[in-house]
């Protein structure tokens, strides 16, 4: 038998979109973190993203809008609320993209560790919307999967709490909706006050930064946004959004973190979760850097923090 990968990682770059010449949208990206992991980083355990259901997706979105995205049905006004034409090859990629996120979530649940989808991160998705490049929201739905698979196979225990730690430049508005009602399940927003989305929703804890916030001012306002964390909720799953949209090269993140702030965030998170054996998963969620190397490089570097804590967990065993 296969000894299992020290970090498993999911991926569906090979599903592109059929975006017109010159969108913003970097899709490229994906295949090009792919390559750089399997020929640098043997650490990382490479396998294709199998597609979420719809009754998966219905633990989190609307039969109405599930129907909408699957048969074609969305109109003008969505397609363009969530940035991309539609077509089959969008589904299928949406669809991956959360099962990515589910695989990654139930082994870190089987096995402890770390896990993660190359992609994933669409927190802008609504129930019943998509929004800015997100289709489905794969952490919801991700969450709301690893909740109900824990109570089947744990029935007397307390249900399943989930912390959502989001340090993409942008609120993760959609995420906040869907869990707003719902105390087993702890979401964290560090975002740019002045960015999108414009209308925020209130997370269970929201930190807004000013544009041009340095490194030193992101990680000290991340330090004390999980020490509040740490206070108010006990996690048996964290779901991070390793977004590399804060890098001082983002188009869109109006944030200043160089590589070596945007590790030491990645640092943080992944050591709050090795401290207390927390299973953790993540994933890359934004990235829009004027030089599209700049994105990979951040989430390449990501990877290596990952893989080193990966490989405490697998040494722990």
């Amino acid at each position: 038998m296969n000894a299992l990968p020290v970090l498993p990682a999911f991926y569906a770059d090979h599903f592109v979109l059929p975006l017109p010449e010159g969108h913003r949208f970097p899709m490229a990206k994906y295949a090009q973190l792919r390559e750089h992991l399997a020929r640098h980083l043997p650490a990382v355990g490479l396998s294709e993203a199998l597609a979420a259901s719809d009754g998966e997706l219905a633990l989190v979105h609307t039969p109405a809008y599930i129907q909408a995205v699957v048969q074609g049905g969305l109109s003008a006004a969505a397609q363009r609320e969530i940035g991309f034409p539609w077509s089959l090859a969008m589904v299928e990629r949406s669809r991956r993209s959360v099962g990515a996120t589910v695989q990654a979530c139930r082994h870190v649940m089987a096995h402890g560790g770390l896990a993660a989808n190359l992609a994933g991160g669409t927190h802008h998705a609504y129930a019943d919307r998509g929004s800015g490049f997100c289709v489905f929201n794969d952490v919801a739905v991700a969450a709301r999967l690893m909740q109900a698979e824990h109570g089947r196979t744990h029935r007397h225990q307390a249900p399943l709490r989930v912390a959502v730690v989001d340090l993409d430049v942008h609120q993760g508005n959609g995420t906040a909706s869907i869990f707003a009602q719902d105390a087993s399940v702890f979401t964290l927003s560090i975002h740019g006050e002045r960015n999108f989305p414009f209308r925020k929703e209130s997370s269970d804890l929201d930190v807004e930064l000013p544009d041009g916030c340095d490194d030193d001012t992101y990680l000290a306002a991340l330090d004390r946004a999980l020490d509040e964390l740490d206070q108010r909720f006990e996690p048996g799953l964290v779901i991070y959004l390793a977004g590399a949209d804060p890098h001082e090269g983002d188009r869109l993140g109006r944030l200043s973190l160089t590589f070596d702030g945007l590790e030491a965030r990645d640092r943080r998170v992944m050591d709050w979760a090795w401290q207390r054996r927390t299973p953790l998963a993540f994933c890359m969620a934004g990235g829009y850097g004027v030089d599209i190397q700049n994105t990979v490089q951040a989430q390449i570097n990501t990877y290596w923090v990952a893989s080193a804590y990966a490989q405490r967990w697998h040494n722990a065993l």
